[in-house]
């Protein structure tokens, strides 16, 4: 799966040879997965849209541009919304018996995070790798307004797509990204993670 996610240009190579036509297919499935189902946060998903618009570069390139940012748009929001979905379903069932680590408590609190910063997180969350995995989920238990979630699910969806796949359209195409496109997926990994990390270790002095 670290080989698959840090390569995933020779393995994009490998399906656009395989699969020229169901390639859309098969893409769309990994980022609705990535980001609809709560057991798979580690599949690829900017490194995905960064190689794939990589092959959208070009007069001879085997990827449309604007049909890919179409499809795999509305992959990451029906995935969302699908995890969403779960959490607001499962969510009543898991709080019906408190223990140590489930508090109807905990639940309240939940509520009311997503009441006031639900925009800024379901947004932002798209560009965080895990936490795009999760936070539909969350949102889902603590029962956030449909339709305001779905406004941001799809402005957050939308956007990451569209940012990923530009990014990889415009620089995929120099030589060293070509060459180190292992330490480059490293790189938005570092990137895309320091926020979390950097808030992380802020609240943890806070509190200290």
């Amino acid at each position: 799966m670290i080989d698959f996610i840090l390569h995933f240009n020779e393995h994009l190579d490998e399906i656009l040879k395989e699969y020229p036509v169901g390639v859309y297919g098969i893409l769309a499935l990994i980022i609705f997965a990535e980001t609809g189902f709560v057991v798979t946060p580690f599949l690829p998903g900017d490194s995905l849209l960064f190689a794939v618009g990589t092959k959208t570069a070009g007069a001879d390139a085997p990827l449309e541009i604007f049909v890919t940012i179409i499809i795999l748009s509305l992959a990451g929001i029906i995935g969302n919304t699908v995890n969403y979905l779960v959490g607001r379903k499962v969510g009543p069932a898991i709080f019906e018996r408190e223990s140590r680590f489930i508090k109807k408590a905990y639940l309240i609190k939940t509520q009311d995070f997503y009441e006031k910063h639900g925009a800024m997180a379901v947004i932002l969350s798209r560009f965080l790798p895990i936490f795009r995995t999760f936070v539909p989920f969350v949102a889902g238990i603590g029962q956030m307004d449909w339709k305001k979630y779905m406004l941001y699910n799809v402005v957050g969806g939308v956007s990451w797509v569209i940012i990923g796949i530009l990014a990889g359209y415009f620089f995929g195409g120099f030589e060293w990204v070509q060459k180190h496109f292992e330490a480059v997926v490293v790189g938005i990994i570092v990137i895309t993670a320091l926020p979390a990390v950097v808030t992380a270790a802020l609240e943890y002095f806070k509190k200290k």
